[in-house]
């Protein structure tokens, strides 16, 4: 008989932090990539550090014909491929996939719900998980409605334990169908039950930055109009669409990135301190400062489709080329944006922020440019050439802060910019944890503070969806405009260049 790792009483103790009570995760669309490539990983990764609880258990719902034991070895498989902690120990394996289970059926297959409730009650008698389920929606969006009309209609949203439910981004592909999911969803689930999943606040330099700026006396004090120039915010791929043709398609850049994972940096860069740190004190200050940022029009933006070029030193197709994708395509792959906060701490501080795919680095940073010393002694002198301070926080891939400064050259009449550095790995000497580990763990502890709330959602479509309107409306662009490998087009050197800046060279 096999040990179980997660409930053998030596081991404990070694849990690091909070464990949740037992439940079972179902999540919805396990035959597909986000299973294998990050939940599974995930879940196998908070086993490996004792952060699950005993009697945890995972039902895969999907269409497919598999047994347990297909399934189970196909996890295993992907565990293997894909977990930042290497092969996996073939001992914890055994303990984990015990409660592993598959369930096949169609999403709007009324009969498979019946069944899945019926499985779940024998779990909780077999594994004592006590009723508390997760339910994750690991699925394209069009199916959200229908599984979960589905729960609701099966008496599944609720049970004598916790029910929680897990939405994938994205949610809405504007403000109209974003308040008819919320509208859907909470027709089901209250908005206690609901986590909208961006698993760009998982991650740990993002988590970071509210420590960053609120557990340090020195930062705090000039994080203002006062010091601070302006803001850039860059999430830079190197990849183009790869196998998501389809779907990117009817989706473009500001959807994909700037709507979710842009914001989400703006709002923690710029909200202000908490009374608590609890979920709700945090995101009603996020909603803050996205309620005041000033109305966007189309002269604030840039876009642009990236055509052939080369990545890596290989040649590579424009995104029209690409597979699923419209020969005269119109959706864009670059954008590039200004807004302005108004409000007493950042009235006049321009936030510029892009993203786009085919860029020459992968690269997620937010950098603080911070204003020149207001008396330049050294004008006159030899000591002329200085550069701004630049606070750089880096989220991916070399995880850390850096803060650049000027300083003499010795022995020459000279002034260069240094850098100071912290990155994670050097310091800390362990690998950062995987954003969906953080984010599932969370959820399962009932922690909402790294997840949208319906009001948080509503409002960024509220500023975006005006945007998308007027580029739909708009007269066609002259796509491509920008070389895949290139930093963009053209034009969006020139938008920043018109308010005497320049993009931060990464």
């Amino acid at each position: 008989m096999t040990t179980n790792v997660l409930d053998n009483p030596l081991r404990a103790g070694l849990r690091i932090g909070r464990t949740p009570e037992p439940c079972t995760m179902v999540i919805f669309g396990a035959s597909g990539d986000l299973t294998s490539r990050k939940l599974v990983p995930a879940l196998y990764n908070l086993a490996r550090e004792r952060r699950l609880p005993g009697g945890f258990s995972v039902v895969g719902f999907a269409r497919r014909d598999w047994t347990d034991e297909t399934f189970r070895e196909l996890l295993r498989e992907a565990v293997n491929a894909n977990s930042r902690s290497g092969a996996v120990d073939l001992d914890l394996w055994a303990s984990f996939a015990q409660g592993i289970q598959y369930h096949r059926g169609s999403f709007d297959d009324a009969d498979a719900y019946t069944r899945l409730a019926e499985r779940l009650a024998a779990i909780d008698a077999e594994r004592g998980t006590g009723g508390n389920r997760v339910f994750y929606l690991a699925t394209p969006p069009e199916a959200y409605p229908t599984i979960i009309a589905q729960l609701g209609a099966h008496g599944l949203a609720h049970s004598h334990g916790w029910t929680r439910i897990i939405i994938e981004k994205p949610f809405g592909h504007d403000l109209n169908s974003a308040q008819m999911l919320n509208t859907e969803v909470l027709s089901v689930f209250s908005e206690d039950q609901v986590y909208r999943i961006d698993h760009y606040l998982g991650k740990e330099t993002v988590q970071n930055i509210l420590i960053f700026r609120f557990a340090n006396g020195i930062f705090e004090p000039i994080w203002n109009r006062r010091h601070i120039d302006h803001v850039q915010i860059t999430v830079a791929e190197t990849i183009g669409v790869e196998d998501r043709g389809g779907y990117y398609d009817t989706s473009g850049a500001l959807r994909d990135m700037i709507q979710n994972h842009l914001m989400q940096l703006l709002c923690l860069v710029a909200m202000e301190p908490p009374a608590v740190y609890d979920a709700d004190a945090v995101r009603d200050e996020k909603v803050k400062v996205l309620r005041a940022i000033r109305p966007l029009s189309v002269n604030d933006t840039v876009r642009g489709q990236y055509g052939p070029g080369s990545a890596n030193g290989r040649p590579v197709r424009g995104y029209r080329e690409e597979k699923g994708v419209a020969p005269t395509s119109q959706t864009e792959t670059y954008v590039a944006l200004k807004l302005f906060i108004d409000n007493w701490r950042w009235a006049g501080v321009p936030f510029y922020l892009r993203s786009g795919k085919r860029l020459p680095r992968r690269v997620s940073e937010i950098a603080i440019q911070f204003k020149a010393a207001p008396t330049m002694i050294f004008a006159d002198t030899p000591l002329n050439d200085l550069e701004p301070n630049v606070l750089a926080m880096k989220i991916q891939p070399d995880e850390g802060i850096s803060l650049k400064f000027s300083s003499k050259v010795p022995g020459q009449p000279q002034i260069r910019p240094v850098t100071m550095d912290f990155r994670y790995g050097a310091s800390f000497g362990v690998t950062s944890p995987e954003a969906y580990e953080r984010l599932l763990l969370d959820c399962m502890l009932g922690d909402g503070t790294l997840f949208t709330r319906r009001d948080e959602v509503e409002t960024s479509w509220t500023l975006l969806t005006p945007i998308l309107r007027a580029w739909a409306e708009g007269p066609p662009q002259p796509f491509p405009n920008y070389e895949a490998g290139s930093w963009g087009p053209a034009a969006a050197d020139e938008f920043i260049a018109r308010d005497g800046r320049f993009w931060r060279r990464l």
